[in-house]
């Protein structure tokens, strides 16, 4: 048999693993390993399947087993049960009909054509001409589809899965004919697409699937070995349960065994190929019904030689039959105890026999077997081995769907004569962090307990390492004192409870931190990351009151610092309730109860009682509800173990406990229904102790219950909890009866209106808070359920039922959050765009995506803060208490899927095409179009690089660009998901340096540009797409475009220096180009000439030369002497004084002149002086007017000057004084289209409140729309806004930065310094739902017009393109700047 280890790289960063089903093994000859029916060997399994498999026995005293008889007996027919399938017969022609919606119709046809061709035909009625056929053949019962060579034109194979093929249009139709000449063929498989709707069409959720005609085989006429229909009935009899059958009913299973075989024969398979399958089971087979894991083959001889020894050293008792039994299985332990060293000497031979570097070991638990990865270095390359068991393989590797598989090679373990299989990988040093992978075993896959292998290539340890540095970003103190009494922790839940307890007030001391460190440490805890048990025995009702203990202080710290309340929230979900008195007691006298009255005392059981009396924890919760799903099963065991794997507890798991649990339960028919009713009342005193988020219990605290008799809850009263809304207890009584709907929507809806009637109680101060808080949390995990269940109804869904959906998931998400205003205004924008599409409103899509962005926008911004709160407290803590590295890496994004952001997310990427398609959007927002080849580079941050300069034409694909940074020298193109706006500051230093700038909004084609990262590409830009074509270097040789510029080549620009000409301040009639810059100058020249329905702002400046003149006042020499000394270490590289420098001019004084005559400038002009307001306003004031001075010194203003080798020391700074107008809208228009570069119409972008949101760094995305300029009543609009942000401000002053370096030819220098008003900006969240430049179309016309008419008056009075600014306040219109459009 092959086995495979198929794997992919991770480059930077670690995929969360996927949980799948867990899967159960058995060995190569079908046996479970730990019976006593093992085979000897793989070659012996045929021989000695019907005899007992040991040669020597003891008798007497001495060791006997015996085993039971095989079922055999006569033949008799067994019935199949197919899927929902259209079956056909081998000769006629069958038809037969599917609604696959209201209108569209799809018959199937199936007929075998001359030649023994099968043709199956397809009829679709009302059809669009977009339909496609998905398929695959299938040729045996594993159901795997396969892909047949013959094929109709047209067909296209897809991700080497499926078939492809379009139907032909005819009339309101379509048709498809397809033949299949391969005899093996069973039956075709397929579903419809409609592609241009990206719509799929199912049968009830399933595939399609037809039968079609098969030749018979007279199956009798073949003879079946006996020693195959013997293994095959032992398999039938494990998938039923091991039942107990009757002489009669083994004859009837023996038989109905051989007849599955011959079946298998009908359909093509041989004898051989029966062999092959039921031979080569081996640990990695599955068998979803069995539940054991297998023991390794050890030789029975050896085994039952090792029980001898066992029994001459306890002096050769006189044993019974059942302690025979089990000392022959001790026996077999001790062996396999030596076995595992085996793999531990093979690390240690494969480490000592190089001089390689060890990077990384690990060894995993494989049922009964394992699994070594060793990571080495050796001559740069990193290279990983596996070592595995008793599996024979050859060697090979093949990329399959995204992945490589490559095959093991058998080989020899060093010093023992156990086989292990190798593969060794050579990978480059230092490009990947790490590889995921899994097993592949006789078409079963492997996994680590449901999730991917993953073995990280630079540590030396799975566990974090301990050089963790200084712990920034945490509460060290409190982490350092946790990790500290982490052993002591370590006992029982009781005491890390307590400690816990004990930890809360410091934790209150540290603030937002302190309480993310005791949620890092609760979430380690809870995710078994930490012991929770060791060597210590304490009674239940001492943990219950531990948890009860902890959980009341945190309700106290709920009610008294609502700051933390969803930090508390978190650390509350990962402890269960607890409760006084008898709470926690009943654990320990109930499950005695269970046992006495349904008389099952011994086993497993027994076993379990063990555990639960000495240290219950919120496993045995999982345990019961196995044990009920096993009994619910018809006492199927694989059933049992389903459950336990599912939620994370694995054989191991169950060992580990110092009360172990060693057996399976083993329980009787005629115990069915008490054992239903008992466990079903004992689950209820589990959770009430560890499950504070399961619903029913939850609702059961509140709501209050009394329960007496049959030993569970004897006397218990919880009273209900007061001040519930009236009609409370029917809508959670709806909720219960539904909680298990397969159409969610009902439930969904219950749910969240739930949670808005018990969210006022959260507010308020009462003794049982918690008990509300746990149910809140217990209505939004099921709410998390429940949307999981609902995705399936959205598979052929329209875009109005994904946004339904998306508005449930995030008003969960609202629910569940502290700082939830963005998210509520996100969800009325939800609303609004559901009730625009439901209008056919034009712009229905439009709007949504702007929702979708914005939505998302919040979501980054929620991540961010668990980033910043929870990960450096993750990863410090982490390395304390030798923490997993992998969940260190992942935590906070467990964290986050956890929560309602990650099925948001899911949702907004569903929807997205879909928006993007119906709104005409495309995948490209083109910013800067200039066609340009260069090399590409990946970056995370677009900021990190803006200083860097490459030395060859570059292609950026940057994950994040704000819109303030620069353009890095030597960048030919910067290629991103993030959404900067088109007049932002990066947009026109892209245009204005001939870059090419463009936004991709298809994450597949980002990932493809980011897979071409090195080579050269060509990128060909429109106004609304961008092409891109790999070049070859020598094809290019000329190309100018791939060489950068040298030194030599740029033109120096030059800066006049500016003197001081003897005033301090000057009205807009003495501006002029020796005392202001261009843009005091140009808005002086616009008043009094454009319309007068424009506005124009009074403005007065502080001339150029001021700055330098109050530096040279006696009173600032101090300051004058230490900035002459950051300069010279500025000149000599030092680029970290630059915000020394800032700092420094910060401490100027105002010399009395200046005050004087700006007071009086200011007053004569009609402005007001700050100073009337008292003297802290004019310090206001002052303040700001020197941070537009400081901000000659800023970096990115900097840096800019030293790329064009201007003289920095001769940049010289005015400043613009205004009055601010608080504004409603602010707007940026560019006469002159930028991105398409059409003259014959106008751009621009409206935000909310104040233009500092649209030019600044802020994220998200302004309202754009172009004009012609022969018709500027018809703007039409191109993005609805997307900014969360609106700035205002009260009635104040604005300090315009006005250098002389923003007035160069071919250098953009503008926005390049700081506008600093005199009062600070209030940050307001917006509501575009009810903003009437959204929702009033009349509005919308006529303010755009009326900006797009400002836009053209300008242009026409400069007679060249200009770049304008301007507000609107109370529907006029305002310009306060305009320069040159560049």
């Amino acid at each position: 048999m092959s086995n495979t280890v198929a794997h992919g790289i991770l480059h930077k960063t670690l995929v969360c693993p996927t949980v799948i089903e867990y899967k159960i093994k058995v060995n190569s000859s079908g046996i479970p390993a730990n019976t006593l029916f093992q085979a000897v060997s793989l070659n012996q399994a045929q021989a000695q399947i019907g005899k007992f498999p040991i040669s020597t026995k003891f008798f007497g005293n001495k060791l006997k087993v015996r085993k039971p008889k095989l079922a055999m007996g006569s033949r008799w027919g067994v019935a199949v049960v197919p899927h929902a399938v259209l079956a056909t017969d081998p000769v006629s022609e069958l038809s037969g009909e599917f609604n696959l919606d209201e209108n569209i119709k799809l018959q199937v046809g199936v007929s075998v054509a001359p030649g023994a061709v099968k043709q199956v035909d397809f009829q679709l009625t009302n059809s669009s001409d977009t339909m496609i056929l998905h398929w695959g053949v299938i040729r045996d019962r594993n159901g795997k589809w396969v892909l047949p060579s013959r094929h109709p034109d047209g067909t296209k194979v897809y991700k080497s899965r499926a078939l492809r093929t379009p139907f032909v249009k005819s009339g309101s139709g379509s048709f498809l004919k397809i033949e299949i000449d391969d005899p093996a063929v069973q039956a075709i498989e397929f579903l419809i697409v409609d592609e241009a709707q990206n719509k799929w069409f199912k049968s009830n959720g399933e595939n399609f699937h037809v039968k079609l005609p098969v030749k018979e085989k007279k199956i009798q006429d073949v003879p079946v070995p006996e020693d195959l229909v013997q293994i095959q009935a032992y398999l039938r009899w494990e998938r039923k349960g091991k039942q107990m059958y009757t002489p009669e009913q083994e004859k009837v299973e023996y038989e109905a065994a051989r007849t599955e075989l011959l079946e298998e024969i009908s359909r093509g398979a041989s004898i051989q190929d029966l062999r092959a399958k039921l031979t080569k089971k081996s640990n990695a087979t599955e068998v979803k019904e069995s539940s054991v894991s297998q023991t390794k083959r050890i030789p029975d001889d050896l085994v039952q030689t090792q029980a001898y020894i066992r029994w001459e050293k306890a002096g050769k008792p006189n044993y019974s039959p059942d302690q025979q039994l089990k000392e022959f299985e001790e026996a077999r332990k001790d062996l396999l105890i030596e076995l595992e060293k085996v793999i531990e000497k093979y690390a240690k031979a494969m480490e000592e026999q190089d001089d390689d570097l060890v990077l990384n070991k690990i060894i995993y638990k494989l049922a009964d077997n394992q699994l070594l990865v060793l990571v080495t270095k050796h001559s740069g390359k990193t290279k990983s081995g596996w070592r595995h068991l008793q599996v024979l393989c050859q060697l090979g590797s093949v990329a399959v769907n995204e992945a490589v598989e490559t095959q093991l090679q058998s080989s020899s373990s060093p010093d023992s004569g156990f086989e292990v299989q190798t593969s060794d990988i050579e990978l480059e040093a230092d490009t990947f962090k790490g590889m995921p992978f899994v097993l592949l075993s006789g078409g079963n896959w492997i996994k680590n307990n449901g999730s991917d292998f993953y073995i990280e290539f630079g540590s030396g340890s799975k566990k974090v390492q301990k050089d963790v540095g200084d712990g920034k970003g945490t509460a060290k103190v409190l982490l350092d004192k946790i990790a500290g009494m982490e052993t002591e922790a370590q006992k029982s839940f009781m005491h890390r409870f307590n400690i816990a307890a004990d930890l809360i007030d410091q934790a209150k001391d540290a603030g937002e931190l302190g309480f993310a460190g005791i949620l890092v440490w609760m979430r380690f805890m809870a995710t078994r990351q930490l012991i929770w048990n060791k060597n210590y025995n304490v009674k239940p009702r001492e943990i219950s009151k531990a948890q009860d203990r902890l959980t009341d202080l945190l309700q106290n710290v709920y009610t008294s610092n609502p700051q933390y309340r969803e930090l508390l929230r978190m650390i509350l979900s990962t402890v269960g309730r607890g409760g006084e008195g008898d709470v926690g007691q009943r654990i320990r006298d109930e499950i005695l109860v269970i046992q006495r009255n349904n008389d099952c005392k011994g086993g497993m059981m027994e076993e379990w009682h063990q555990k639960l009396h000495n240290n219950t924890s919120p496993d045995d919760v999982i345990i019961c509800q196995a044990l009920i799903d096993y009994i619910k099963s018809d006492f199927d065991v694989g059933v049992y173990w389903k459950t336990l794997n599912t939620n994370g507890i694995t054989k191991e798991r169950l060992l580990s406990y110092d009360r172990a649990i060693h057996s399976e339960p083993n329980l009787r028919r005629d115990q069915k229904d008490g054992l239903l009713r008992d466990l079903g009342n004992y689950m209820r005193t589990l959770k009430a102790v560890h499950s504070g988020a399961d619903l029913e219990s939850a609702i059961s605290n509140c709501m209050g219950y009394r329960t007496e008799g049959q030993g569970f809850m004897v006397g218990v009263q919880i009273n209900p909890i007061s001040g519930l809304p009236s009609g409370f207890p029917k809508l959670l009584q709806f909720v219960l009866e539904h909680i298990e709907d397969r159409n969610v929507e009902a439930l969904l809806e219950g749910l969240l209106e739930a949670r808005q009637e018990l969210r006022p109680l959260l507010f308020k101060p009462q003794a049982r808070l918690k008990d509300v808080l746990f149910l809140d949390i217990a209505l939004d995990s099921s709410v998390r359920t429940a949307l999981e269940r609902g995705y399936e109804q959205l598979n052929n869904a329209g875009p109005e039922k994904i946004m339904y959906f998306i508005s449930l998931v995030l008003e969960n998400l609202a629910l569940s959050s502290d700082d939830n205003e963005d998210l509520i205004y996100c969800l009325k924008g939800w609303n609004l765009a559901l009730s625009m599409s439901n209008s056919k409103d034009n712009h229905w899509a439009l709007y949504a995506k702007s929702v979708l962005d914005r939505t998302r926008l919040a979501l980054t911004t929620k991540a961010e803060w668990y980033q910043r709160i929870l990960q450096p407290s993750a990863e410090y803590l982490g390395s304390l208490l030798d923490v997993d590295r992998w969940a260190v890496d992942i935590f906070t994004e467990e964290i986050i899927r956890a929560g309602s952001a990650a099925s948001l997310s899911s949702l907004l990427n569903r929807l997205d095409p879909v928006l993007r398609k119906t709104a005409n959007l495309g995948s490209w927002q083109v910013i800067s179009p200039v066609e340009t080849v260069g090399y590409v580079e990946v970056v995370d941050e677009l900021l990190t690089v803006q200083n860097k300069t490459y030395e060859r034409p570059t292609i950026l694909v940057a994950r994040s660009v704000k819109g303030e940074e620069e353009i890095p020298d030597g960048t030919v193109a910067v290629v991103t998901p993030d959404m900067p706006d088109v007049l932002s500051h990066v947009s026109v230093r892209a245009r204005n340096s001939k870059v090419c700038f463009a936004t991709c909004f298809d994450p597949n084609v980002l990932a493809d540009l980011q897979a071409n990262k090195g080579k050269l590409l060509r990128l060909k830009p429109t106004s609304a797409d961008v092409v891109y074509s790999e070049v070859k270097e020598g094809e290019l040789a000329d190309d100018r475009s791939t060489h950068l510029k040298d030194d030599g080549s740029v033109s120096p620009l030059s800066l006049v220096r500016k003197q001081f000409n003897g005033r301090y301040a000057i009205s807009s009639k003495e501006f002029t180009s020796e005392m202001v810059g261009a843009k005091s100058r140009n808005i002086a020249y616009v008043k009094g000439k454009v319309p007068s329905w424009i506005g124009i702002p009074t403005s007065i400046a502080i001339p150029f030369g001021v700055f330098e003149k109050v530096l040279s006042d006696y009173s600032n020499q101090a300051v004058a002497e230490q900035l002459e000394i950051l300069k010279k270490r500025l000149v000599d590289g030092d680029f970290s004084v630059l915000g020394k420098i800032r700092e420094t001019v910060l401490q100027l004084k105002a010399p009395s002149e200046l005050v004087q005559e700006l007071k009086a400038k200011m007053k004569s002009s009609e402005m007001p002086w700050p100073g009337d307001e008292g003297e802290q306003r004019w310090e206001q004031a002052w303040t700001a007017i020197k941070k537009v001075w400081a901000s000659k010194w800023n970096e990115r203003a900097y840096f800019s000057t030293r790329k064009v080798k201007l003289d920095h020391n001769y940049l010289s700074m005015a400043v613009l004084v205004q009055e601010v107008v608080n504004a409603d809208y602010a707007f940026v228009i560019h006469t002159i289209n930028p991105s398409s570069g059409d003259s014959s119409e106008i751009y621009a972008e409206v935000v909310k409140g104040l233009g500092e949101t649209l030019v600044g760094a802020y994220p998200g995305r302004a309202l754009s729309f172009v004009c012609k300029k022969h018709d500027l009543n018809s703007p039409q609009v191109l993005g609805y806004p997307s900014k969360p942000i609106g700035l205002f401000i009260r009635r104040s002053i604005i300090f315009r930065s006005d250098s002389n370096g923003e007035d160069l030819e071919g250098y953009a220098g503008a926005g390049l310094y700081d506008s600093v008003p005199m009062d600070e900006e209030e940050k307001v969240v917006i509501d575009y739902s009810s903003d009437p430049l959204v929702v009033d179309g009349g509005f919308r016309q006529s303010i755009l017009s009326s900006i797009a008419r400002a836009g053209q008056a300008i242009e026409e009075l400069y007679g060249s393109p200009q770049d304008i600014e301007g507000v609107i306040r109370d529907g006029k219109l305002y310009v306060v700047q305009t320069r040159p459009q560049m």
